[in-house]
């Protein structure tokens, strides 16, 4: 499938409120926007961590490091996103959650 049309079923799942668990069979993550500030950061990881299990970024697990605001938000973000339902809105996060369609998992650090 090509590039134009993967990202026209993307932006045609966010007008139409549609759930995103997978576009044409391809499952999609939540990520924090790279421009996101670090304080918007820090209240994604907490309202997340406050509704579901966030023990992955805790120090000595696989997702800790990198040890920054960036990367443990997408994760606690994505925990919250997959939890609840893959849901546009569940990657909302105050317009700074990204829905995406490529696995962002690294080394040990397996997304779900």
């Amino acid at each position: 499938m090509g590039k134009h049309l993967s990202f026209f079923l993307l932006l045609f799942s966010f007008i139409s409120g549609g759930t995103l668990m997978k576009i044409n069979g391809q499952k999609t993550w939540c990520i924090a926007k790279p421009s996101s500030d670090q304080a918007t950061l820090l209240t994604n990881i907490n309202y997340a961590c406050s509704k579901v299990d966030c023990q992955i970024i805790q120090k000595g697990c696989p997702c800790f490091n990198p040890d920054n605001l960036i990367n443990h938000a997408s994760i606690a973000m994505n925990v919250y996103y997959q939890s609840m339902g893959r849901n546009v809105w569940n990657c909302d996060f105050k317009g700074s959650g990204l829905i995406v369609i490529t696995d962002p998992s690294y080394g040990n650090c397996l997304y779900a």
